[in-house]
């Protein structure tokens, strides 16, 4: 894959106060556009599709991408299968340098955008080109071959609790959670990597993203991304408990990565980069 996603866990920074001095501010949307082709001058599309405001959700983006420098910016309106096939769309979406993709609900997402000519399109740009996919919340969750939908936080650590579907497939054999911390969803993942300990799971914080390329995960923003790796369990009551029974797991792996931090997906191997602000002796 030629391209890049950046996955991002929602409600990142959008740098509303321009004059404040907070490096961390509208790290990662500042991020996302030093990543496209042509930077500042690079063609931006704004996806609205998962939410149910699309007429504020897109101008705010604007504003706060000419605010970071990037002007060449609009908005992709697909709001029903059929317009995800027009040609003027399409269009757009060829000469893009970058999609970003708001949150809201990634059934949307999938339900609206599968299978059409436009998901097809996606899928190729990705591929063959130096192109960006960026998501944020339901955009990220819904990029990789299979999402979480929906899952009960307090109870997700409880055998079919949580409910999952097929994403836009972007990615695969890894699942994403945003809003991780926030809302407490770490039991969610251990039952979607015992099920299937071939999945990568990867709960990501609000206010902090992935960029992935080559097949490495870098750690953006402020906040922290959490991966389990099934591959090392050694043994699980899945099998032998009823559905509603709390889940047992033996030797899963659990990593914590930080800005700068490198996950490599092949072999799975986390790489921590402690920043030089960061360090102790210097």
């Amino acid at each position: 894959m030629k391209g890049k996603l950046l996955i991002i866990g929602g409600a990142e920074s959008k740098g509303n106060n321009f004059n404040d001095s907070d490096s961390s501010s509208a790290t990662i949307l500042s991020r996302f556009i030093e990543e496209c082709r042509l930077k500042k001058r690079s063609r931006i599309e704004i996806v609205t599709t998962a939410s149910t405001v699309p007429e504020e959700v897109g101008p705010e983006y604007i504003e706060v991408f000419k605010n970071l420098g990037a002007k060449n910016v609009g908005v992709l309106p697909i709001a029903h299968r059929n317009e995800a096939d027009a040609p003027e769309q399409l269009e757009r979406l060829k000469k893009a340098d970058a999609v970003f993709f708001s949150g809201g609900t990634q059934l949307r997402l999938t339900s609206i955008l599968g299978g059409t000519q436009f998901h097809n399109l996606l899928h190729e740009r990705l591929q063959k080109s130096h192109f960006i996919y960026a998501g944020t919340s339901a955009g990220a969750a819904a990029a990789s071959e299979s999402m979480i939908v929906d899952g009960n936080s307090d109870k997700a650590a409880y055998k079919g609790e949580v409910v999952t579907t097929t994403g836009l497939r972007l990615l695969s054999n890894i699942i994403f959670d945003t809003h991780f911390i926030a809302r407490g969803r770490i039991g969610r993942l251990f039952e979607i990597v015992v099920t299937n300990p071939n999945v990568l799971g990867v709960g990501l914080d609000e206010n902090t993203a992935l960029l992935i390329s080559n097949k490495k995960m870098e750690a953006v923003g402020p906040g922290m991304a959490i991966i389990i790796d099934g591959l090392t369990i050694s043994n699980s009551n899945l099998l032998d408990i009823h559905e509603g029974a709390p889940l047992s797991i033996s030797d899963l792996t659990l990593h914590v990565m930080s800005k700068t931090d490198v996950y490599d997906l092949e072999k799975r191997k986390l790489n921590i980069i402690t920043p030089r602000e960061e360090r102790v002796n210097d």
